[in-house]
């Protein structure tokens, strides 16, 4: 990614959002990092340029650093005002802005090239030479050893829309976006404002697009929302059981062992009749509810309640029909189904070691009142999702027809997708990363 402002031979990382200060606000900056090394072969300088925007656009320079990121000195806007504010001027300072500054200037040495031994000692190499001698070159980033084999394609699938005259009217439309795929990452736990932040999935949803399809909205659009509650039961011994291991756990075995002595008695008043339900049914094979119940008519209360057992994933699935009215639509169907094919297909590594994660999709449904597209407000949204099965129907009339160049006379798409995260009861309110979401239904 470039920034306007950078300088010639620079590194520039991947943005990343961080939440800095008391109202934890959203902010977005990326580093842009000029590795220089003199005739010895080894790095004597560095100088890294922080840029910062409120929204995933926009970058402006706001501070530099010479030593790898430890002290900063910061930068005015065109208008002669500072461009950081205090609460992030603390946070990269002090704070989680910080840490995930020096992780990109970190790896903006890793990919020139740097060994480690030398990047560990950057900031204090650059500040001990300050400018980088006349005979220093930038160092030019090394390729990935994971680079995709000969053909890979990944970017530019083109944009197809199916029919050919939909874009001329105002009718709403499903939109199919195909992105390179980013790990959602598996970051430090840092610290911001006394809180502990585990960066985890820190996925950008603003990557730029790689091709689209465009189509009308089908027949039958649904979604469902889900979450995973299992029935538990805890009967007076467990219960007494896990408050003794508890204890055991915070005050030690023997304290442990002292619990069991005194609370399992006093949770099952009639101990005596239970253990003795459990005996016999062991002996016999029987179950020990059935046991009791036959000698007492009754059972142990199974205290039994539906808990939380975390989100689920939801899917998606769509089916088009397509038939080609001239030779124009038939080539776009055959391309769109190649653009899905091809992009849902895992990539090689060129060394053929490491298989790497398909691209990945958006889907928007788009309501035109006017002809624009802007989200439909009244149709949940769907957050980035993987193509997990495409099948093509190529006689969905019933028989195999085709026209004289060989094109098929109809197709039929069927595409199950799945989210690549849950849906999260914040996300309703996160315009940051889904503009006016608050508007209409959310996901």
């Amino acid at each position: 990614m470039a920034f306007n402002g950078a300088p010639a031979g620079a590194i520039n990382s991947d943005p990343i959002q961080s939440k800095v200060g008391a109202n934890q606000t959203n902010i977005f900056t990326a580093t842009s990092t000029v590795v220089t090394q003199g005739s010895d072969g080894r790095v004597n300088g560095g100088t890294t340029t922080l840029f910062y925007s409120n929204k995933p656009d926009n970058y402006i320079p706001a501070a530099t650093s010479t030593d790898g990121g430890k002290t900063w000195t910061y930068l005015n806007d065109s208008n002669g005002k500072p461009v950081l504010g205090a609460d992030a001027k603390n946070s990269l300072e002090n704070g989680v802005l910080k840490n995930n500054t020096q992780a990109q200037i970190q790896s903006a040495t890793t990919k020139a090239g740097v060994p480690k031994e030398q990047a560990k000692t950057l900031s204090e190499t650059a500040a001990k030479a300050g400018d980088a001698p006349p005979t220093s070159t930038p160092i030019a980033p090394t390729s990935d050893t994971g680079e995709a084999a000969k053909g890979t394609k990944t970017k530019d699938f083109g944009n197809f829309i199916y029919p050919a005259d939909l874009g001329s009217t105002k009718q709403d439309v499903i939109k199919f976006t195909i992105l390179e795929y980013q790990p959602g990452g598996f970051g430090q736990q840092t610290t911001e404002g006394g809180t502990n932040l585990l960066q985890l999935n820190q996925r950008k949803t603003n990557r730029t697009p790689q091709g689209t399809v465009t189509l009308p909205i089908p027949s039958g659009i649904s979604d469902t929302n889900a979450c995973n509650w299992k029935t538990d039961e805890l009967d007076a011994n467990k219960a007494a059981l896990g408050a003794a291991a508890f204890s055991g756990i915070s005050q030690g075995i023997g304290k442990m062992f002292e619990n069991i002595s005194t609370t399992v008695p006093e949770a099952i008043p009639d101990a005596k009749t239970a253990a003795t339900s459990a005996f016999a049914a062991a002996a016999s094979g029987g179950e020990k509810g059935s046991i009791l119940a036959r000698a007492e008519g009754v059972i142990t209360n199974p205290n039994m309640e539906l808990l939380f057992g975390g989100p689920t994933l939801r899917p998606f699935s769509f089916t088009f029909k397509m038939s080609a009215r001239n030779e124009g639509e038939a080539k776009t169907i055959i391309d769109i189904i190649r653009f899905f094919k091809r992009g849902m297909a895992p990539i090689k590594t060129e060394a053929n070691l490491f298989l790497k994660t398909p691209n990945t999709f958006n889907i928007q449904y788009l309501h035109r009142p006017g002809g624009e597209n802007k989200d439909h407000p009244f149709i949940g949204r769907i957050k980035e999702c993987a193509l997990q099965s495409f099948t093509t129907n190529y006689t969905p009339e019933g028989q195999y027809a085709t026209y004289t160049d060989g094109v098929m006379v109809s197709y039929e798409i069927q595409m199950q997708f799945t989210e690549l995260e849950p849906v999260f009861n914040s996300d309703y309110d996160d315009e940051s990363n889904y503009p006016k979401v608050k508007d209409g239904i959310g996901f």
